[in-house]
Formats: C-alpha cells, structure tokens, sequence
C-alpha cells in the first residue's frame, strides 16, 4: 500500500507539472485516526516547483488523486497547511491478512541490499577475561543488525576482532602465572575472582599466555553460544603479525608520505586527513600502539573485498572514531565504507540498586551470569529495548520477574496465547477452513483492525531499521503488535464459549485467520531479535 500510494502521489504531481520519483514521496501514519490511515506532505515540499500557495497545490492533487478513483482509497482530503490525507477502507487491512498468510516467513523482506557484502564486526571484547554484563549489549546488538541486513538483501559476514597480543594480553598472562604459584597478582595486573578460577585450571608446565588465550576465548565463544550468537570469523590481531600485515601496512603509510619520526616514535599525520592531532604509531620502545594493528585490519577488510565495513564498538571508543577515518584516508581509502555504531553503558542493577562492572577488579558481573540468571531471550530482548546510542538500565530482579509490566513477558506471552487457541480449537475440533473460503470483511471491530495495522507497518519498520541500523525499532513494532494482540484477545472472542454459539462460524473463521497472521508477525520481529517465540509460558 506504502509502494502504491507512492506512485499515484508522483502520477498526480507529475499531472500538476512536477516530475518526481516515488521514493521521493514522503508517507506518514498520523498519530490520530481522523487524519486517516496515511499522509504526505508532498504537495508541501514541491509546491514551489509549481509556483503554487502549499494549500492550493494539495488541493489540485487531491482533486487528480481523487478522480483516478484509487484502490481501498475511500476519500482524499487537504489538512492544515498542504498535508493531503488518504483514508482507505478497512477491506484494506484484510489484505494485508491475507499478504501476510500467503507470504509466511518471507513476509517483510526487502531487496535493496542488492546482495552488498557486509563485514560487521561486534563485541571483539580483549581476551583476558570473560565477557562481562556490558559486552552483552553490544552481541544482542550486533547480531540483530546481521539479522535485518539479511532480510534486506545484504550478505553478511560476523566478525569478532580479538586484541590477542600486546600489554594487557601480558598482564593477563602474569597475573595468571602468579595466581597459579601463589603469588601476589602485580598491581597492575587482573584481579578478577575469574584469574584464580582458572589458575586452578591451568595444567602445570602449560606457557600461561597462550593456555590463558585459548581458555578466554573459548569462553568468550560458550557464553555467546549460550545467548544465541555465532560468528562467521573470529580474527586474531596475532595473525597480522604473523603474515607482515602490520609491517606492510606501515610502509604503504611511509609510501604515501603521510608517516613522520619524532621523539623516537612513529607517527601518522593524521590531521591532514581530519584528526584533531597526529597519532603515535610505533612507541619509541618499537612497541605498536593499538592503532597500527588496526588500520592493517581494516585495509586487510577491504582486501577481502568487502563492500560496507561496520563496527560495533563500545562507549570508550568514540573519540577513535575520526582517528580510524582519518587513516582510512590516510591508505588513499574512501572512508565513507566504514560505519561505527557506538554502543552506551549498561547500568547493570538487581532490585534498583546498582552492581559495579569491572574486569580487572574482583566484582566482575560475567555475561555467562546474567543469561543463566534471566535466560538468553530475556537477556536479548532488554538489551534491545532502546537505541544504543543512550544508556541502559538493565535490572535482573525486572527481567526475571515473570509478570505482564515485563516487556520480556508481555511480548512472548502473545505468541504463547496464540497457540493457546490453536491448541483450544484443536481440541474442539475447529478447524481452520481455506483462508480463499473465508469472509474476512467480518473484521471490523477495532481492535481486530488495529492487529492489522501493527502488521502492514513490518516491511516499512524492517526497512527504516536496516537504513537506520536501529533493532530497537524492531523491538518497538514487536511491543506494539503484542499489546494489540493482546487487546483483541480481551476484546474479541475467538472460539464460542462451551455450549453458546455467541460467536458465529464464519467470525470464528476470520479471527482464528487473524491469529494465525499476528503469530507470523510476531515469529519475523522476534527472530529477527534473535528471540524465541515460546508456544507457552
């Protein structure tokens, strides 16, 4: 409808002397139910290419839009100073219900991803420990875009960048061997209750930071297993080493010209490229700083012939944004192939109080314990509720609570009473008649309507959540479509009662083909969350 409505606004501006192109078209859905099921402010925008006062030109559209007698278009009206309203018949609404039957699972899937190959690396946490709360955020985060992009058309590859080498790499490693021996851990080195767990494990003889590499990383792997995560690729910084990556990289910069020497350190001249100050390289001890190992990585990204580049980094990292463009540059790159997402804190909380995140001190909340504590889709879904571009509170005591304030509970209890009256009809003998045979203009109550409304806004929320890299609005749309679920089954009486026929067949019909749809609905936002959709609770 979206698509259609599109092209007769753009048939009707081009009668008026405006030639545009559909996408062109703005579409809204007013907030208000009077101002009708969509508006554009078309006639708005390009009134001046008319040379028209804004109301004058909405009103000459509406008159063409009205004369080619559009589908389901029940009347078109001007509001306020030029918006042009369209208020469709609800038998709209019932094809939507049966879009969404005959399409399944492929329902709200989108091609305009033109099979592009994504690298989008997320959590890429320091192996020196386990993941903690925090790392959560970004992993829900990260794979839930993978999930979208997807959908849309992008090929995708998950990447973990893992920082297996340099100064912490070492502490970790010392502070492992001196909890094995019984030593004091150096001051500046891990203090995590974790290190003497797995000092304990350590076999005697084993070389402390590569039995410390591999026991974090196989962790890190476990823990996000648990939650539901997996990637393509997990890359080591090491192999960069390994392969001269790192050294090739530095003498493509020193080609360019773009690498200086001062004060026994090497330096990239960054600012020329838009840093605020130019970037050590090489310490004057010939130790890398983090930054080299990384312009190799990204350059080693492009080789792969990636065509988009996303990074999931968390909120200590904002300010190395400009310094990555500033190297991409540097390399003769278009930065403009990398995207960073930052992720904010999570202010982890049990019973609203707060509980302190720290890896190298000794109170470390573990990921692998909040998902035991709450469950993988709970863990998820909270971790998804808002944009990742503000803070979030995440308290254990709420998500475990098994209550419909819960909006953990609240979403996939929907699902669950949808089967709940599957199994009810089963159970009666009521069978689902051919969704061709049935008369669904029988749905007209409001709340039967507005389950269709959540359902034709998908593909439009799928696509606005890849082009924004925004899940939580997918998170949003699974909320409202539950809440209105949830109102119809209060409202509308799917089945009769035991022995009262207060339903009619064939509004039993329309309405257990309503549910059916709303499960699909549901099933799409929910995987594309990475959250299951549980046939009961």
């Amino acid at each position: 409808m979206v698509d259609q409505l599109r092209r007769e606004v753009a048939a009707a501006l081009a009668a008026a002397g405006v030639d545009i192109q559909p996408e062109d078209v703005e579409l809204e859905r007013p907030a208000r139910r009077e101002h009708g099921d969509f508006s554009t402010n078309a006639a708005l925008v390009f009134a001046k290419h008319a040379r028209e006062k804004p109301r004058a030109f909405a009103e000459r559209v509406a008159q063409t839009l009205a004369e080619r007698r559009l589908p389901f278009v029940r009347r078109v009206e001007v509001a306020g100073p030029g918006f042009v309203n369209f208020h469709l018949d609800d038998s709209w609404l019932h094809e939507v219900l049966r879009e969404v039957v005959r399409l399944g699972d492929q329902y709200a899937r989108h091609d305009f991803g033109a099979g592009a190959r994504v690298c989008l690396e997320f959590v890429s946490a320091n192996p020196t420990g386990p993941l903690h709360a925090g790392h959560g955020r970004g992993a829900a985060y990260g794979d839930s875009l993978a999930r979208i992009f997807e959908r849309c058309g992008y090929r995708v590859h998950r990447e973990n960048y893992l920082n297996d080498r340099g100064v912490q790499t070492r502490a970790f490693a010392e502070s492992l061997a001196a909890a094995k021996a019984g030593r004091e851990i150096p001051e500046d080195g891990y203090h995590g209750e974790y290190v003497k767990r797995w000092a304990a494990e350590m076999p005697e003889g084993s070389d402390p930071l590569e039995w410390g590499l591999e026991r974090a990383v196989r962790d890190h792997r476990e823990t996000l297993e648990q939650m539901n995560v997996h990637f393509d690729e997990w890359f080591s910084e090491r192999s960069l080493v390994s392969s001269g990556a790192i050294e090739k990289t530095l003498e493509e910069l020193r080609s360019r010209g773009v690498v200086y020497e001062k004060d026994g350190a090497v330096w990239l001249r960054s600012t020329a490229h838009g840093d605020d100050k130019d970037r050590v390289l090489v310490k004057s001890d010939g130790e890398y700083t983090y930054l080299l190992p990384d312009i190799a990585y990204h350059k080693n990204k492009i080789e792969r012939g990636f065509d988009l580049l996303v990074d999931v980094w968390g909120a200590d990292h904002h300010g190395y944004v400009p310094r990555m463009r500033a190297a991409l540059r540097s390399l003769g790159v278009d930065d403009s192939i990398l995207e960073c997402r930052i992720t904010q804190m999570v202010n982890l909380l049990s019973g609203g109080r707060p509980v302190r995140l720290s890896k190298r001190a000794g109170d470390v909340v573990e990921l692998r314990d909040v998902l035991d504590a709450v469950g993988p889709d709970a863990a998820r879904l909270t971790y998804l509720l808002q944009s990742v571009d503000a803070p979030l509170d995440f308290d254990l005591e709420v998500v475990k609570s098994r209550a419909m304030e819960n909006p953990v509970y609240y979403v996939q209890m929907a699902h669950a009473r949808i089967c709940s009256v599957s199994r009810v009809a089963s159970e009666r003998g009521v069978a689902r008649a051919p969704l061709e045979s049935v008369d669904l203009s029988l749905l007209v109550h409001e709340s039967e309507l507005d389950v269709l409304r959540s359902l034709s806004e998908l593909p439009e929320v799928v696509a606005v959540a890849c082009r924004d890299r925004a899940p939580h609005k997918v998170t949003n749309w699974v909320r409202d479509l539950a809440g209105r679920f949830h109102r119809f089954y209060h409202d509308c009486r799917v089945l009769p009662a035991p022995g009262v026929e207060d339903v009619p067949e064939g509004l039993t019909q329309a309405r257990l083909w309503l549910t059916e749809a709303a499960a699909i609905g549901l099933r799409i936002g929910l995987d594309l969350l990475g959250v299951s959709a549980p046939d009961r609770m």
